[in-house]
């Protein structure tokens, strides 16, 4: 047994469970690249102070989750906890809001980074794929990306999930229900760290997940009740075009996402059956963030949606994803002759586009056929110089257990027949 581990909080992804992460992925991303979103990636660190800016130095990533260190050259930077900061970074120093096609519409896929109590659904590396549509203001965008993610959970088969909505107000009115709720949360019993995070930013402890802090927070004032009259007119109509789209959600007049740079649409995506970490995703409005981070007026909406807690939400459903055989064709050659005869099948086979695997490392019969039924695969040749001579290899139905000789120059177009 190996002396290593893997660190604390972090999981590897091994065959065949590791199938169902990259069919989330897949599934996640499809819709995307059907509506006008083009790939990116970014690395796995970045400066410590573009998550400062971005997301908030009184958040609790900020202040307690992230990974940073310093480099030789004297450099601080962080793993990434999120993703909406680095790409809005890529697509600044790229200029891509200069070619002159707003919004610039981009979609990612990697690891991330925050030290967190690990426990089922909270992990320290976890696994997300992203939406952002950057550059411009229109409702439709936050529609657009809300049915793509409805569309993906849907493909993949989940039922149980639930969308929350809410709006966060902009620069114009937040101030006022910023005030309003300082006042209130003045007159709580909250420890100094709280106190010290109202005075930074107030919305976050409406996110505080203490018992204690949420029961003393009934009755706090409601930003809904302190929009202006542009923020409740684009709120509706982001609710006008998910209903119409055929899309259900929740109104949440409480939700309030744990990053700073969120303004006006912010929505979470819920499954109630992973316990205390039930948010599989979420995302919103960020219309102030590039000028954070030294860009210019960009207002964009993006999401990010978490492939571990939606591979532990298909599992809560009971959810059988219909993934495709690692292995069609398994190869079994009995001599030296066959093995040089059927590596050279299973090269063709490939290229046609049929999952083919072989037996490796000289095994017999037995053996090797055992390898066979443990791929999965649908069919196995075997051949051995008896077949050869004839001109023949056996294809045997790994299901009826049927066995027919079938001529070496046709095997290639056989299978691709059979498989369809």
């Amino acid at each position: 047994m190996s002396t290593f581990k893997a660190p604390k909080g972090t999981y590897d992804l091994i065959p065949p469970d590791s199938a169902k992460y990259l069919a989330v992925r897949e599934a996640i991303a499809a819709p995307l690249r059907n509506s006008g979103y083009g790939y990116i990636e970014t690395p796995g660190f970045e400066s410590v102070e573009l998550f400062a800016r971005g997301v908030g130095e009184s958040t609790d990533i900020v202040t307690k989750e992230m990974y940073a260190f310093e480099t030789k050259g004297g450099d601080r930077l962080a793993l990434r906890p999120e993703g909406t900061a680095s790409v809005l970074r890529a697509a600044l120093e790229a200029n891509l809001h200069k070619a002159g096609n707003l919004p610039v519409k981009l979609w990612y896929s990697g690891s991330y980074y925050r030290y967190e109590r690990p426990q089922k659904g909270r992990y320290r590396h976890f696994s997300q794929v992203g939406a952002e549509a950057i550059g411009a203001e229109d409702p439709a965008l936050d529609a657009e990306l809300i049915i793509l993610a409805d569309r993906a959970y849907r493909s993949l088969g989940l039922r149980d999930f639930r969308i929350l909505l809410n709006s966060l107000g902009d620069k114009e009115c937040r101030p006022v229900y910023r005030a309003a709720l300082q006042d209130f949360l003045g007159g709580l019993e909250l420890d100094e760290d709280t106190l010290r995070r109202a005075q930074i930013n107030p919305l976050r402890v409406l996110d505080d997940k203490r018992d204690d802090v949420q029961k003393q927070l009934v009755g706090a004032p409601l930003l809904r009740d302190y929009l202006c009259d542009a923020c409740k007119a684009y709120h509706e109509e982001v609710r006008e075009l998910i209903t119409a789209a055929g899309v259900s959600f929740e109104d949440d007049p409480k939700l309030v996402r744990g990053l700073d740079y969120y303004t006006r649409t912010t929505f979470e995506f819920v499954h109630d059956g992973l316990g205390s970490q039930s948010a599989v995703g979420g995302g919103g409005r960020y219309d102030g963030l590039s000028e954070m981070i030294g860009g210019p007026a960009l207002p964009s909406v993006g999401w990010a949606l978490g492939v571990d807690r939606t591979v532990l939400a298909l599992e809560a459903e009971g959810v059988e994803l219909q993934l495709p055989a690692s292995t069609s064709v398994f190869a079994v050659p009995l001599g030296e002759e066959a093995r040089r005869v059927l590596f050279g099948v299973v090269t063709e086979l490939r290229k046609v586009g049929v999952a083919a695997d072989f037996s490796f490392g000289g095994k017999g019969l037995k053996g090797a056929m055992k390898s066979a039924n443990r791929s999965g695969a649908r069919y196995a040749i075997v051949a051995g110089e008896r077949d050869l001579s004839e001109g023949v290899v056996q294809l045997k139905d790994m299901e009826s257990g049927e066995q027919v000789a079938v001529r070496v120059n046709e095997i290639v177009a056989e299978l691709e027949a059979r498989l369809g």
